[in-house]
This record gives structure tokens, sequence and C-alpha cells, in this order.
């Protein structure tokens, strides 16, 4: 094969949530990928325990929101309490402004299957080499050569794409391969992880809960479907081999009010808690570091997992502009820019987060901590990036860099549904009450119409419309958004953030 022929365009190390979502995003957009994995079944341990509405709304975009969520539960709340039963904070979780519930209870491995049978969808644009390992990625000006192994047969085998994307979480052996060394620090306290199937409720069971304490805080949380997830910390004279049997688990469970007539252990497992990044997460010009392959945080955010996958959207859409030749090359450069604020935003409130559940807070921060009691937690705050392929500063009194809500929207034809699903896949043009048409330069609109952007007014649910190109926000809540911010008129990227807004200006970034 010649260097500059291609056997797709996307070469996926790593088939696990980060790499099967960076399936999906590719294939929505007609990217063409082959992806590659270890094992030849999905971990059927669950992991990760939760799904933001951020999270579903990227679910959204590829048509699998309402397939996920069949083996969800919507998370009413959040609370830290003692061993004696006293509260220290209780958070309810409000109402979801993107399309979705705020925070969904999620079974890993169940949301890992609709996802792969997602990207199955896409027929042969996306493949997956089951039992394969990858030995080796060479670059070059032109594109990436990709060295394989089966691991069944030894077989070995090359494969020429145009980029690749490292999706391998902690397998250490890929990472090493590709050079990469993750930075950082790993806490020096083990966990032991139990998951059950209920058999009966019981109190509050529903309520996600941090037991705090300075020796065994314990996360005790409803998972989808019927089952239910403790993690509790090793003490220092206690070892893995403490806890073999299901039997030495009872102990921990019965601590904090769960019996045998409440559920069947079907699980545990160990592990450790690491604050680490890559360096860079992009390996010369053509391959990039997603998920837990560029960085690792601790459980207690509930976004590590969340992070990967969005790391995949955002670097799924940038790359589909680049290979059909709407966006510039340089827009890869800022990937990194905005997600890895993002996942270090993510990281230090894990970090608190684990600070309170461990009781490490000094008596100033637990006061100033109850008295935010009524302002919406970190951990809840709309998604906003601080830097990236955006015109104007993405500063907290613009809407640049931040997510538009998603309410229920009507067509001029009263077609009903959510924004999203109304507005396509591609940029969108939005003025409110107004033609955004009228309010571009002529060049700017020839740079948007250029990257293949939609032009519409936002009309009240209380006017009509006027002509073709209009919407109605019949929630009301897109065009308070806008208000808020003094924004007439914003450029909406495919991940919904917004690019660019009449105060700051609207041309296309540079």
């Amino acid at each position: 094969m010649r260097p500059h022929e291609y056997d797709t365009d996307v070469a996926i190390i790593g088939y696990g949530p980060t790499g099967v979502a960076a399936a999906n995003a590719l294939g929505a957009l007609g990217v063409t990928a082959v992806a590659f994995e270890r094992e030849t079944d999905i971990y059927r341990r669950a992991r990760a325990v939760t799904v933001n509405d951020w999270t579903m709304r990227l679910f959204q975009s590829v048509g699998l929101d309402e397939t996920v969520k069949a083996d969800m539960d919507p998370t009413v709340a959040l609370r830290w309490i003692t061993y004696d039963g006293t509260e220290l904070l209780h958070i309810p979780f409000p109402p979801g402004k993107l399309g979705h519930a705020t925070s969904y209870a999620i079974y890993q491995p169940a949301l890992e299957q609709s996802l792969r049978d997602g990207a199955a969808r896409h027929g042969d644009k996306v493949r997956v080499r089951y039992g394969v390992e990858v030995t080796g990625v060479d670059q070059d000006a032109a594109g990436v050569t990709v060295n394989t192994r089966d691991l069944a047969t030894g077989e070995t085998a090359t494969l020429r794409a145009r980029y690749a994307l490292a999706c391998h979480g902690g397998e250490v052996r890929t990472r090493e391969r590709l050079g990469i060394s993750l930075v950082g620090s790993t806490v020096d306290v083990r966990w032991v992880v139990v998951d059950g199937k209920v058999k009966r409720w019981w109190p509050s069971r529903h309520i996600l809960t941090f037991w705090s304490d300075k020796e065994r805080p314990v996360v005790d949380i409803a998972l989808g479907r019927d089952n239910h997830r403790w993690e509790f910390p090793l003490r220092p004279e206690e070892t893995d081999a403490d806890f073999a049997t299901q039997e030495s688990l009872w102990p921990l469970l019965e601590s904090v009010g769960v019996s045998r007539e409440d559920i069947d252990i079907h699980g545990h497992a160990f592990y450790s808690h690491h604050v680490r990044s890559a360096d860079s997460w992009r390996l010369g010009e053509r391959v990039f570091l997603l998920g837990d392959a560029a960085h690792l945080m601790p459980p207690w955010a509930g976004s590590g997992m969340q992070s990967g996958i969005r790391d995949a959207f955002n670097i799924a859409w940038k790359l589909a502009g680049v290979l059909e030749g709407t966006l510039p090359l340089s827009i890869l450069d800022s990937y990194e820019a905005e997600r890895r604020p993002n996942v270090d935003f993510y990281t230090e409130v894990s970090v608190q987060l684990g600070r309170v559940i461990t009781q490490q807070l000094t008596e100033e921060e637990q006061a100033a901590l109850a008295a935010q009691s009524d302002e919406l937690p970190p951990l809840l705050w709309p998604p906003f990036y601080v830097a990236g392929w955006f015109t104007g500063p993405a500063s907290p009194d613009s809407a640049v860099g931040k997510m538009i809500p998603q309410p229920r929207a009507a067509t001029v034809n009263g077609l009903i549904g959510r924004l999203d699903d109304l507005l396509g896949d591609g940029f969108a043009v939005l003025g409110d009450g107004v033609d955004p048409t009228a309010v571009l330069s002529p060049d700017e609109k020839a740079a948007w119409d250029a990257v293949g952007a939609r032009y519409l007014t936002v009309r009240q649910a209380d006017q009509g419309t006027e002509g073709p190109d209009e919407i109605v926000d019949i929630d009301g809540t897109l065009l308070a958004w806008l208000r808020e911010y003094d924004a007439r008129v914003v450029v909406v990227r495919p991940d919904r953030f917004v690019a660019a807004a009449d105060p700051s200006g609207l041309a296309v970034p540079a």
C-alpha cells in the first residue's frame, strides 16, 4: 500500500466507553473508523456510576438517548450523612435545562452494550476488530500506520488511517508502546467496591449518599436496573486479602444498614484513586489521547468516564470538518485547549468532594460549605469552556464558550420536538426575534456559509412565525438565556456550545 492510500479515516485504539463513543460520533458524521480492542467482550463489572444531562445530550446527537435511558434511573438528590444519621448536606438535583434529567444512575455494562449496538448501525463505515492489540503506531505527514497482532492467531497486520485516537484507558502496554506517561499522583488508600442485586427497598435507597467519616467514608449509590454500589476505603492495617470473600464484606455493608435480606452480592473489586494527566494530549500531528489514556481523576464527581465520552465527541466533529475540508486544520489544536481545563475543573471538584466525604475540611471550610447549601454546587454547573475555538473571550458574563439550553421547540409548520433534533447536526446561527443574516456582515455570512451553517430566527411561543427559517422556543428557556447574556445573535457549534455572539463579534474563530 502506498503511503497516501488509506484503509479508513480514523483508527480507534481501545473500545471501552471512550472508544465506542468516538465510533458513534464519527459514524454519525459520515467518518469511517476502525477500532481495535484486546478483549473479546465488554468488561462485566460496573465502574462508572452516573451520566448527566450534558453526556445524555451527546447521546441524543447520535440518536441513542432513549435507548440508553432504558437501563437508567434519574438521580433525585445528593446527600452527605454521618454514621449517627446526622445529615451534613442535602442537595436536590434541579430540573435539567439541556433537554434531559440533570443526572442518571447507570449500569455501565448495559450502557456500553447499547453504545456498541449503536455503532454497529453504521455498518462497514465503523468496523471493530476484537481480540486484536495495537503493537505500534507510526505517523508521517500524510497519515498514521497502525501495527496490530491478533491475540488468538498471532497474525500481524497493518492499517493505514488519516488520524488515530488513543482510547485504551489504563492499558499499560499500549501506553508504553505509544510513549505516553501520566504525570501526577496516586492516593495512598485502597478501596473495595461492592456491587449488589437489590432484593427489597430500604429507606432512601434512591438518593446518592456519601457516608462522611474520617476512617471509613462510604459511597452508597443506586445503579441502573436493580443494581447498587458501595465503595469502602481500606484502613492502613487492612489489605485486599482481608476482603477476599463475600462473607468478609458483610460487616462493611451492615455498618451502613444493609442486610442479607436487602441484597445479594454479585461482585467486588479493589481500586486506587489517581490524579494524573499526560503532558500533551496529542502525539505528533495525527494521534490524539482521549479518556483515561489522557487523564485520570478520583471517582467522587462521577466524571471520569463522562470526560472521556466528552473528549470523543469534541474531537469527532472537528475531525469531520477537517476531513471534509470545511474546517481548518488548526481547529484540531482546540481539542486540548478546550478539554484539558474542563477535565481539570472536574478533577478539582472530585478532589474537594473527597475531602468532604473523608471529613478533611477545616471548621472554616465546613462552615463555608454549609453557607452555600442553597447554591448550585460546581458539580451541577452548566457546561462551559474557558478557552478554545471561539470568537471573543469565554468569560463568565458572555454566552461564548457555554452550552445553550435545549427547550421544547417547534418548526414553522408546527412540528414540536427538542431543539437539537430540529436544528440538525451542524452549525446554526440563531437570532432572538431577528433574522441573523441581517446582523452578520457579508464577510461573516460568507464564512459561516462555508461551514454549512443554518440561519434561524427564534420566536417566542406567544408570537407567530413570518418565514420558513424560524423556530419557536416553546419553553422560553433559550430566549431567556440569550437575554441573560445580552446576546441578540449567537453562532452555535455542532456540540451546542456558542462559538460567537454579537456582543463580542460574529466572525468565524481564527
